[in-house]
């Protein structure tokens, strides 16, 4: 049976989808290749003809954010531009927003999946390491000058955008949840020079313009 063009890069993808989804929802070791196979519309027995193991499975779904130029489209409501020269508050603007906190199967994997990477193998762990080095590259051309070391500045404020979210979802308190989230955008956003714009005609404060921004 022949198929069309891009079949096999369209199924692949779609496997990889389903098992972000799962992954992120109940965790590498909860979740099992039929599953994954079943949420993409696929028997188990397909698996292996895209992957190797599920290790390899896994590593290809921690490389999609910022490697993947259609993950923009996951977060319903937030924009990012990667080829923008504000993308560095987009990001954490985007990053940090309650589209983010609230969406946990499309989350970025590095927010859900980092206790599983830390007992993995290499290959999981190089595959988060390459996503956070992505994350940090794209933060790191749109700083504004500050006196620190840029690449410094990006690592910060990557990890603290990253360590913000995964804080946030522990909050059973939802308003502190949501005061957390605030709290690590506002540094994050000041770390990078990003605060410093000038106010609209309006003259709207930078207190409104970030609950707006993020649906507080």
């Amino acid at each position: 049976m022949s198929y069309p063009a891009g079949h096999r890069v369209t199924v692949k993808k779609n496997i990889i989808d389903s098992a972000r989804r799962l992954f992120n929802r109940h965790g590498f070791e909860n979740v099992s290749l039929g599953q994954i196979m079943a949420g993409a519309g696929l028997t188990h027995g397909g698996f292996y003809s895209y992957f190797n193991s599920k290790s390899d499975l896994y590593a290809e779904v921690l490389s999609c954010f910022f490697t993947d130029p259609e993950w923009k489209s996951c977060w319903e409501g937030v924009h990012v531009d990667l080829s923008s020269t504000d993308v560095g508050s987009q990001v954490v603007r985007a990053y940090l927003s309650r589209q983010h906190f609230e969406d946990v199967e499309n989350s970025c994997p590095m927010v859900a999946l980092p206790t599983d990477v830390a007992r993995s193998g290499e290959s999981a762990r190089r595959a988060f390491e390459t996503v956070f080095k992505a994350m940090v590259g794209v933060l790191e051309r749109s700083l504004i000058q500050n006196g620190r070391s840029r690449r410094t500045t990006a690592q910060g404020i990557a990890a603290l955008s990253i360590g913000g979210m995964i804080v946030a979802r522990t909050m059973v308190d939802p308003a502190l949840a949501d005061e957390l989230r605030a709290a690590c955008m506002t540094i994050a956003l000041d770390l990078g020079g990003w605060t410093k714009k000038k106010k609209s005609k309006h003259n709207i404060s930078p207190r409104h313009k970030l609950r707006r921004s993020t649906g507080f």
